[in-house]
């Protein structure tokens, strides 16, 4: 029975289909589904494309992270400056490793952390600042490098955002000592969950190998290797961090698509970009003057002279069935958060943006019928009516 309901938009489809099934069914047959020669094969491909040196898989971004600040040697005791305006696990690993997270305000325009931000949340204590290139907006990674480098603080980007986002010509990521990237299903290069560092220190990329499979002086595949398995220490407390050959198989095929992706990505950002071009009262998140973004999440701020506010606007869309999301979370606004010391740094910016922006619908089978549903209903709600 029609119910004459629109039919949903989600906010976002991972594009899946085929050759990542083939793949996964190559895997399967081939009797070795967990860390092996899939992940090996994706961390040299990855590493390639994100013209780095080395690349290390992991199971989550949260978990590249917190290896990337071990590795590092942040210990505990030490600060580690973050934004708020991330999602929550950019401040939840310099936890894990007993550091404070400092939290930072960010840039009105890209949502990025900036040199003079990180600056003003700077303590004796600091050894690292995590950077992100939020929803896919590179970072101005060089002048906050110029500050924290002198420094001895060492700068992790947090690239979960970021794969086919460039910074003055390169890949995001390609500028930094080290990295964390993200490969769920959110992001616009999944494997289902997982994650990747990459790096320019081979000594940290080592430990790092390590450290995901319980920092073991034997792999898993190099025992495999051998009729007569090597004897293994652990000279270190380890994790278990590690990728699957299944999840690998996946990336792979996802890496091949990558440019393509991110050209249908910034086309679709480019349609929403001029059908809103003439709306009074909003703004779309674009491109900085040093880099272009993937627009992994297109958000839209919502100003002050919009006629109604982000949470009406999310009404209306719902109502025309289109499934919108609120922008990136205030972390330092969290119940983990309220009662912890995280510095005293004023976060206006932070504050106005986590209560102003939304996220559109964006993802690669979207249709021109679809997109213009969703601005259509930007549209109608941003006229005044007396």
């Amino acid at each position: 029975m029609n119910t004459g309901a629109p039919a949903r938009i989600n906010v976002m489809k991972p594009w899946l289909g085929a050759e990542e099934a083939a793949a996964l069914a190559e895997v399967i047959e081939s009797g070795w589904v967990a860390q092996g020669p899939r992940v090996a094969e994706f961390e040299h491909g990855f590493a390639t494309a994100m013209q780095a040196p080395e690349a290390v898989a992991t199971s989550s971004c949260t978990t590249a992270l917190h290896l990337a600040l071990v590795v590092a040697g942040v210990v505990a005791g030490d600060d580690v400056v973050v934004p708020s305006f991330s999602f929550i696990a950019t401040a939840n690993a310099p936890t894990y490793v007993g550091a404070r997270p400092v939290f930072a305000d960010v840039d009105a325009e890209t949502g990025d952390l900036t040199a003079e931000t990180v600056a003003a949340a700077l303590t004796p204590e600091t050894a690292a600042v995590i950077v992100v290139d939020q929803g896919g907006v590179p970072v101005d990674l060089a002048p906050i490098r110029a500050l924290c480098d002198p420094l001895g603080i060492v700068v992790i980007e947090d690239a979960a955002c970021g794969a086919g986002s460039t910074y003055r010509g390169r890949p995001v990521g390609a500028g930094a000592e080290i990295s964390a990237w993200s490969f769920h299903p959110r992001k616009i290069l999944t494997t289902g969950e997982g994650g990747m560092i990459t790096t320019s220190r081979a000594d940290w990329a080592e430990r790092a190998r390590r450290l995901r499979e319980h920092a073991m002086s034997v792999s898993a595949a190099e025992r495999h290797a051998s009729l007569v398995s090597p004897p293994e220490e652990y000279g270190e407390i380890g994790f278990n961090y590690r990728m699957t050959d299944l999840q690998a198989a996946v990336g792979l095929v996802q890496l091949g698509r990558l440019a393509e992706v991110v050209e249908r990505r910034r086309e679709l950002a480019g349609r929403y970009r001029s059908a809103l071009a003439d709306a009074s009262g909003v703004r779309l998140v674009g491109d900085p003057a040093w880099g272009t973004s993937n627009f992994q999440s297109l958000w839209l701020e919502v100003l002050p002279e919009y006629p109604i506010d982000r949470e009406g606007l999310l009404v209306a869309l719902a109502e025309a069935g289109v499934s919108a999301r609120r922008g990136i979370m205030a972390a330092h606004r969290q119940p983990a958060y309220a009662d912890r010391d995280t510095g005293a740094a004023a976060l206006p910016v932070t504050e106005r943006l986590a209560d102003a922006t939304i996220v559109l619908p964006l993802f690669h089978q979207m249709t021109d019928d679809e997109l213009d549903r969703v601005t259509a209903v930007v549209l109608e709600a941003g006229r005044f009516r007396p």
